[in-house]
């Protein structure tokens, strides 16, 4: 967002903001945020039974995990007022800071809030026993106690406040040490402070300047009244805290003073005396205190720019090693059974185990794979890695590797990738097809200010075995990929364009339709017949590409910073440096829709899968939905963050957007697929101003509330609109019925006749034994018994027929009228038949066929004469056309017969002649109509 605009909106009125922040958006609705797993707050350990699980903080809402395979099982269902800031678990309850405040969690859900008297950020928490410990940005300690019947402490107990910012330093770090009752030690920069917090008393303290360098942090070791401190400068002492005195050396982390700084100390408790420190240059250094030698150090464990390790502990009687740290990765690391020799043992390193992550810094690009793979979503970050997520299941989120496959010899290739360091440049653009999946690599992508473009295996998860350089020497801009998986195409900084075979990696085509500037997009229909590609000089070029014909271009008013394709439709729709969007028929080559309204640059574009919307984000902090057929902004959402990449899932359950600040994906609710979203153009005014998804689901939707959601749609403006059922009495319309009411009708015998039985139902020759036929007769009683009931029955069907013939008047019909017979003459009497063909195009195909075959045809032919000029009545209408055609046609074919015959009736003759009359003057004025029309058309077709 620019600063006016940001100013403009602080500005405004109180009206204005409280009506944005009620009003929804029409069509999205946030869900949550993917790719979340952790952040540089330390992770706290719990157990339960022997079974352990690690809760992580990823802002203000924190993620519980199993250890066991770290499969996420819990997420705090609300969000925090402010971010989290420590955490802390025991048993089945967690224990989070944000601000003054405690939460207490059970299961994801909040319990209670705990409040500090001061207005002070807690740092840091520790729970033992009946004892809660929070330490403050002021240097005081709270300490909170369980009440009576409570199952966790909540009532402040005391307040210990003897340490002062400016003399003692500020509190690092609370830890209790084993066997010391209601005892607490407490690390600042300076020393190292022994608190009774029962009675509230000092009772230890180090002695001052015994540490060279400023304490970063402390832990207690298994072994009793010792702890192991940590320096600013990579140092770690082991401290006799009974005695006052360090034991033994200062153990050094690194071979510079002042290179890394000890962040985190764990101790091994499963027999091997090892020590573990966490450094903030994201290595972790392993130390044998028994030999006082190192063991190992694990280089670049997490990344130093985002603050190296955040926190390293041993699991309780396990070699295993549980990290965490701020590039957004949890890992755990295990050490192999010693191998032994005769008078030692060798410990071998440390290997990884298994972890969880997701990208160290905000995503720039994303897309979605096919239909079949809808759940997962390719991911490219500015931290140069590359990722799939699944939006179903989190552990089956999984980073591609970018390590060489082996050569044709079998020998792994070299470079500097191989180190694993160094990784690839910035993914700029990215294109996949599925369809060649287990055969070869079906990704590929363009890298910041390089030269080639990489092929990906998303099969194996790793780098693929070409490099596709450019056909000029120019930067890689923009590459596509067929709808068949077979080609690959690679857009230039220079204009050209290359088509490389991905089996073979062999250049097959090139183009160099754009001259000395960047080819921005390029796509390929799904038949691989036409490709269309554009570029910054405002361009777009049509190629048969079967033939590598070039096929003619539009030249746009400005230039083209991307484009996407929708295969379905043929349509491709263009972001341009004006700030619009066009929207191009591949087909006819013509410009369809141009859509203005955002106020600054587009960061990215989507067509939803109908192809009937146009999704759109920009640096004017604006999400819009563009509607095609219509020319409009039917929604917008004004967000909180400048979002940069926006997509559709492939079947339109979801919408992702990427953002300049965050390291997760937001996923949309697309409400558009539950009920009916109105087409009116939206205002600026009227934009959406809600908050974007967060990692709890907070505030959000899921796509099982936009189904159940039966609210009426929010537009106080909008007026409900009827169709007319004609526009204007002059024109001529056809009936709102089913298409296929009419030819139906007019093909009623044809349908009879195939769905006449081809043989008549037979009867069982003979019933089963164990089958009764008539009560309890059986044998010769069964046969007499039927016998006489069929008499009977026909006796009775004989009578009932006798008495309807006996009942029977010629001069009384209404006995047997129905429904169409009355309503019939009725309008003959009124000389209005507005009733009768109100029910007779409402009804159905058989009925209308059954009336009409039993019209009355005896003289004087009142009836048929009525139908006649009943139907001329609707004729004069214009409305039903086509119906009252078909049923004319059911009258002759059943009735012609009479019309041929009857010349004695003169009001028969009359009504036919009626009807002959206004049908030709309708057929010729409809066949004028389109012979106009067509005219026109073929006109502006050859223009």
């Amino acid at each position: 967002m620019s600063f006016s605009t940001e100013k403009k909106q602080k500005v405004s009125g109180n009206h204005v903001q409280e009506s944005r922040a009620l009003r929804k958006s029409k069509i999205f609705s946030p869900f949550r945020v993917l790719g979340n797993v952790s952040n540089e707050i330390p992770f706290a350990v719990g157990t339960l039974g022997s079974t352990f699980y690690v809760v992580t903080s990823v802002g203000r809402t924190f993620h519980i995990y199993d250890v066991s395979n770290l499969h996420l099982l819990f997420v705090s269902q609300v969000q925090t007022p402010s971010k989290i800031t420590s955490l802390a678990c025991h048993f089945h309850y967690v224990y989070a800071a944000y601000g003054s405040r405690i939460g207490i969690f059970k299961r994801g859900r909040l319990e209670m809030e705990l409040e500090c008297p001061d207005s002070t950020t807690i740092n840091n928490l520790l729970v033992f026993g009946e004892y809660l410990i929070a330490s403050g940005s002021n240097n005081v300690i709270y300490v909170f106690k369980k009440s009576q019947g409570s199952k966790f402490a909540n009532e402040l107990y005391t307040q210990l406040d003897f340490l002062d910012n400016t003399i003692d330093g500020d509190i690092l770090s609370l830890v209790h040490p084993p066997t010391y009752l209601n005892k607490i030690a407490v690390a600042t920069t300076q020393n190292i402070y022994v608190f009774n917090v029962h009675t509230g008393k000092l009772l230890f303290k180090s002695a001052d300047m015994q540490f060279i360098d400023s304490i970063s942090c402390i832990e207690c070791a298994p072994a009793l009244d010792i702890l192991a401190v940590g320096t600013a400068k990579g140092g770690v002492y082991i401290y006799n805290l009974k005695k006052g005195t360090i034991l033994g050396p200062r153990i050094n982390t690194s071979s510079s003073e002042s290179s890394s700084k000890v962040v985190s100390l764990s101790f091994r408790t499963d027999g091997t005396p090892h020590i573990v420190a966490g450094l903030n240059t994201g290595d972790l250094y392993f130390y044998d205190l028994e030999k006082k030698s190192r063991v190992h150090i694990l280089r670049n464990a997490h990344k130093e720019a985002y603050g190296g390790v955040a926190n390293v502990k041993f699991l309780n009687g396990q070699p295993i090693v549980l990290t965490n740290g701020g590039d957004n990765q949890l890992k755990e690391f295990v050490f192999d059974p010693s191998i032994s020799a005769s008078n030692s043992s060798i410990v071998s390193p440390p290997r990884h185990l298994r972890s969880r992550g997701g990208h160290s810094a905000s995503p720039v690009t994303i897309t979605f794979p096919q239909e079949e793979k809808s759940h997962f979503m390719l991911s490219a970050s500015k931290d140069r890695s590359f990722w799939m997520f699944s939006l179903r299941k989190d552990a089956q989120a999984q980073e591609f590797s970018q390590r060489k496959p082996k050569s044709k010899d079998g020998k792994r290739q070299g470079g500097a990738v191989s180190s694993m360091r160094e990784k690839f440049p910035e993914i700029i653009s990215m294109a996949t097809s599925d369809i060649r999946e287990k055969e070869w690599e079906d990704i590929i992508t363009a890298h910041k200010d390089e030269t080639f473009a990489r092929t990906w295996d998303s099969r194996n998860k790793r780098v693929g075995r070409h490099e596709l350089p450019t056909v000029d020497n120019g930067v890689v801009k923009s590459v596509g990929i067929s709808q068949c998986g077979n080609f690959g195409l690679v857009g230039s900084s220079k204009g050209g364009i290359g088509v490389y075979n991905l089996q073979s990696g062999i250049l097959r085509k090139k183009y160099m339709l754009h001259r000395n500037t960047s080819v921005t997009g390029i796509a390929i229909d799904g038949m691989n017949r036409k490709m269309v590609s554009c570029g910054l000089d405002g361009i777009v070029g049509f190629y048969d590409f079967s033939q590598s014909k070039y096929l003619g271009k539009i030249q746009l008013e400005s230039a083209i910073t991307q484009m996407i394709y929708h295969k379905t439709s043929d349509l491709i729709a263009c972001a341009l440096d004006d700030l619009s969007i066009v929207v191009i028929d591949t087909v006819t080559q013509q410009v369809v829709r141009i859509f203005y309204g955002h106020s600054n640059r587009i960061t990215g574009l989507d067509f939803s899968p109908d192809g009937r919307w146009i999704v759109s984000v920009a640096l004017d902090s604006t999400l819009r939905t563009w509607d095609i057929p219509t020319g409009c902004c039917i929604d917008g959402v004004i967000l909180p963050n400048v979002a940069t990449c926006v997509k559709f899932s492939p079947i339109g359950d979801f919408l992702a957007t990427t953002h300049v600040t965050g390291n997760g994906i937001s996923l949309w609710t697309n409400r558009g697929q539950f009920r009916h979203i109105s087409t009116r153009n939206v205002e600026e005014e009227e934009f959406a101003n809600i908050f974007l998804p967060n990692a709890s689901g907070d505030g959000g939707s899921n796509i099982i509330d936009g189904a159940l959601d039966n609210e009426a749609e929010e537009d106080v403006d909008m007026q409900t609109h009827t169709s007319a059922s004609q526009i204007d009495n002059s024109l001529i319309t056809l009936a709102l019925q089913p298409r296929e009411k009419a030819s139906m009708l007019v093909n009623m015998e044809s349908i009879k006749q195939r769905n006449k039985p081809r043989e008549p139902a037979k009867k069982p020759e003979k019933a089963p034994f164990f089958l009764s036929l008539r009560g309890e007769a059986v044998g010769d009683r069964a046969s007499v018994a039927e016998l006489g009931d069929q008499q009977n029955n026909s006796m009775d069907t004989e009578e009932q027929t006798d008495s309807k013939l006996l009942r029977y008047n010629p001069n009384d019909t209404a006995f047997f009228e129905s429904k169409f017979t009355k309503l019939l003459k009725s309008g003959a009497e009124n000389d209005k038949f507005d009733e009768f063909l109100k029910y007779l195009v409402a009804e159905t195909p058989s009925n209308i066929d059954l009336e009409v075959k039993s019209l009355n045809t005896l003289p004087p032919y009142d009836e048929v004469v009525a139908f006649v000029r009943a139907l001329s009545f609707g004729l004069k209408s214009n409305e039903n056309y086509d119906l009252y055609q078909a049923i004319f046609n059911i009258f002759i074919r059943n009735h012609g017969d009479l019309v041929r015959t009857a010349h004695d009736s003169e009001e028969l003759k009359s009504a036919l002649s009626e009807w002959h009359f206004l049908n030709s003057e309708r057929a010729t004025k409809i066949d004028g109509i389109f012979k106009y029309c067509s005219g026109i058309v073929n006109f502006l077709s050859n223009v």
